[in-house]
Formats: C-alpha cells, structure tokens, sequence
C-alpha cells in the first residue's frame, strides 16, 4: 500500500474541499470493507482517503413528508436492517439478510455497497476494469461474468445486492458537488453505467462528487428480493432478482423487475414486465416472466448456466413479492 494523505471531515461542505476532479486521486472510505482490501493490493492508489464517518448528515434515517425514505449513505446495514421504516421494503431486508455475515452488516454501509467494485477476478488481480479491453475473460475463466450487456468490453457483474431492489422501488441518490450548492436528484438505474475505457468507472459520480443519501419512494405494493446462492455463507449470488408490483384486484397492473449479478449493471427487464402485467400471479405467469427475462441473454464460453438460474431468481423474486411459496430453500 502506498503512502497517502488522511482527512475525517466533520460536514458535507467539508468532505466536497477534500475531493479532486481527477479521478483516482481521492477515494472515500466509509466502512473500509472493500476499499482497504483495494488499496492493500494495489488496485486503487489514491493520493487522498477521505473518511466521512465522522459526518453526522450522513448518519441519518427519516421518512420526509410525502412518505420517502431517506437513508444517509454511512448508515451501516445492520442498523437499516433493524429499523422499523424499513418494514414496507422487503426486498432490502432480503437483499441485506443474504449477505450472512455479522461483520460485513455491521461494518459496511449502504453507500459503500451499492457502490462497491466489481469482483471481477481478472480487475482483483490488476488486470483492469475491463481485463484488457475485455479480451481475458472472453478468453479466460468466465464463470461469474455477464451473460448481459456484455457485447463491448465489460464483461464483469455489478456487485451490489441491493441495487436490484434500490432499482425495482425507483429510488434516487442524493448527489453533492462539485460546488458547495450544487444538490441533484439522480435515480439509482441512472447511476450505473457500462463503461467504454478503463478510465471511465461503473458508476456515474464525478470524482469531486459526493453520494449523501438514498431516497426510496413510499412502499405502495409488493417488493421482494430473491438470490440463487451457491451456500449459505457471505458469498455473492450467482444471479439474483428484484420484483416490485402493484397488484389489483388480484391483477398485475405494474411490475418492475431487476435482475441482479448478471450485467455489468443493475439490469431492468422489460420483457419480464410485460409478461406479468395483466395477469395473476402464480407459478405459471411467474415462470412464463422467468422466461420472457432471459429472451436477450449472451452467455460466455462457460456461464451458460447462470441463464437458467436468472429464470429461476425471477419467477421466485416475482411469488415471493405475491407472498407465494417460492418452491426454493
């Protein structure tokens, strides 16, 4: 790990004098369960770590007037977990109930996860985001990549589980900066994005920006997360889903579903929308989404299976929304 320069902000106007237009010059640290490990192994070097821990804004859970929830981006997963705003949102206490570890609920917090680094093993071991220009793991070990958005060079999933809920319930991040009153709005889809060039980064935040909060609209109808999981210990899905329905009537009349560790994006299926809206929800119209959800997939050389196990995550993410036996563990 390289030498660099330490600053504990107290304030948001404070941590925005910290942070450097050019990229990979500052980085944040909030929980340090993936930051740390980065720059131990010299993936990241920055010439700055800024902590925000210290800033109390940041801290904060509240449910504004018109009903959102507004969580600060230092509050830890464990202390979401356990709050009772969180009861309207099941799909986020799935999503941070999957993670099975004590440690990581604790120490991490929402900012950081939803925008953690790819685990990509070819961007772990200094190969680069995009794993020369996504030529290694065309080539090489491809059996956690993208079966999704993968035509150009980015060939790695996004990481974060709870981004697929965090899309599926249309929320937003509050972003800061670069100026001291520069404030926006910015849904969490719109956050992510597929980058080109290796100097680009899997999200859309300047460097000299700052994630304050997620705003998650008011619960108005059923949400659910579900993960296809190799075990049961910390490990990350090999696919996911988020589903997020109105149902009327016993009707379908709204869906949003976004499978999760499949693209280099939270991935929002359209397809899988439109073949349960106007419909009830059960195993038939479930599976019949799982299968409309998959239509547009582009396995590599050795990923084929996680097509079927995305069908599996949105059928069950779809009954489990419904309250319906999902025919899973």
């Amino acid at each position: 790990m390289k030498n660099f320069e330490y600053a504990a902000p107290r304030s948001e106007a404070e941590v925005l004098t910290l942070l450097h237009s050019r990229s990979g010059h500052t980085e944040i640290l909030a929980g340090g369960t993936d930051l740390v490990g980065l720059m131990q192994a010299n993936i990241v070097r920055p010439e700055r770590v800024v902590n925000i821990l210290e800033v109390p804004s940041l801290q904060t859970i509240e449910q504004l007037d018109n009903g959102v929830l507004a969580v600060g981006s230092t509050v830890t997963l464990d202390v979401l977990l356990d709050h009772p705003y969180l009861t309207p949102y099941p799909a986020l206490r799935q999503a941070i109930e999957g993670i099975a570890s004590m440690q990581l609920q604790c120490q991490g917090t929402l900012g950081g996860e939803v925008l953690q680094r790819p685990q990509c093993w070819f961007f772990r071991s200094g190969r680069g985001l995009l794993a020369g220009g996504g030529k290694l793991p065309t080539e090489g070990d491809n059996r956690f990549h993208a079966i999704f958005g993968n035509h150009g060079p980015a060939k790695f999933v996004s990481t974060s589980r709870l981004a697929p809920a965090l899309v599926a319930l249309n929320a937003q991040v509050r972003v800061i900066g670069p100026g001291e009153t520069d404030e926006n709005f910015v849904s969490v889809e719109s956050l992510f994005r597929t980058p080109r060039h290796e100097a680009e980064r899997e999200h859309t935040l300047l460097p000299n920006q700052l994630l304050t909060h997620l705003m998650i609209p008011a619960a108005t109808g059923f949400n659910a997360t579900y993960e296809v999981r190799h075990g049961a210990g910390p490990d990350y899905p090999l696919a996911s889903a988020a589903a997020a329905l109105e149902i009327e009537g016993g009707v379908v009349r709204e869906a949003r579903i976004v499978l999760g560790h499949v693209a280099p994006t939270p991935w929002l299926s359209h397809e899988a929308a439109a073949a349960i809206v106007g419909q009830p929800v059960n195993e038939e119209t479930g599976a019949a989404a799982g299968a409309a959800a998959i239509v547009s997939a582009s396995p590599l050389s050795n990923n084929d299976y996680k097509v079927q196990l995305a069908q599996v995550a949105v059928k069950r993410a779809i009954l489990r929304a419904a309250g319906q036996e999902t025919g899973g563990f």
